[in-house]
């Protein structure tokens, strides 16, 4: 697993900086060589309109998390709709996954449970979204460094009683690397989702992205005869939304300067809305596996 981007930074304990990206020019005066103005540069979170408050981070949250229709026609709300705002998980020493309450880096999160139900001989597939927001770009930074080092030590994790993830790889992505253009960092996370009452091996994927100190995350478990392809397609719309979302709600207007520092939060409202990032789940796992009736996460 390679630690690209923020979580170097994270190593290094410096903050990270954005990368330009693919094509951007050097300086945002410059002329590109057909005389055409030159690319702008990398977002940047705008210090007063990064939340400072945890009312800040949940209005933002709201502003930017997404609901069934980013998810496709076919998708709908689980039961539970949503985890509890006041706790979040994390992966223990066991590769277990289990709730606790908001570390002191974390403003506010939440995660919202989704499904795409049976059809057409197809098994459902279960989805979530999770928007979490940290105090600081570093503290953004910091989780991704530790989500990407949980599929080197656990490959397998059980995200509660029956339910597990098994053959889990992770790579990540700096701004203007591979297809990422729209992100700070971006993590993504494949293998194969199992439980004791809806069968499998199934196709399970995962993806995380950071703008500033906004965290935003998508997984879909898929059913019998659904195709990875199908799982992992289906989080790339969901996931592109939040980030555009985020960086509009809290960027340097027009790509100026920041430093990811304080500010308010954006206005909006909820519904189905276009975003989310990390947050607990219910019984288990949080923002890393989709909903399954009863229980956060499940596979």
């Amino acid at each position: 697993m390679l630690c690209a981007g923020g979580a170097t930074a994270c190593e290094s304990g410096s903050e990270p900086e954005g990368k330009k990206s693919a094509g951007a020019s050097s300086s945002a005066s410059a002329n590109t060589p057909d005389g055409g103005p030159a690319p702008s540069e990398t977002p940047k979170p705008d210090p007063e309109r990064v939340p400072r408050t945890a009312a800040q981070a949940r209005q933002l949250i709201e502003d930017v998390i997404v609901g069934p229709k980013q998810f496709g026609p076919e998708a709908v709300r689980a039961t539970p709709y949503e985890s509890d705002p006041a706790r979040w998980t994390v992966l223990g020493e066991n590769c277990a996954w289990q709730t606790e309450d908001l570390p002191d880096d974390v403003l506010a999160t939440r995660t919202r449970y989704l499904e795409v139900p049976p059809a057409d001989g197809k098994g459902s597939i279960r989805l979530s979204a999770t928007v979490t927001v940290h105090r600081t770009t570093l503290d953004a930074a910091w989780e991704q460094a530790r989500m990407l080092e949980e599929a080197v030590g656990c490959p397998e994790q059980t995200l509660r009683a029956g339910e597990r993830l098994t053959g889990l790889t992770s790579m990540a992505l700096a701004r203007g690397e591979g297809a990422n253009e729209t992100s700070d960092d971006s993590l993504s996370e494949s293998g194969e989702c199992v439980s004791d009452t809806r069968g499998g091996p199934y196709p399970y994927s995962w993806y995380q992205s950071t703008f500033g100190p906004v965290v935003v995350s998508v997984s879909a478990c898929g059913g019998e005869k659904r195709s990875a392809e199908e799982v992992g397609d289906i989080t790339v719309e969901p996931l592109v939304r939040m980030m555009i979302e985020a960086e509009d709600k809290i960027a340097v207007p027009d790509g100026g300067d920041g430093d990811g520092g304080d500010g308010d939060g954006g206005d909006g409202d909820g519904g189905d809305g276009d975003g989310d990032g990390k947050a607990a789940d219910p019984d288990g796992a949080a923002g890393r596996s989709p909903a399954a009736p009863g229980g956060q996460g499940g596979a």
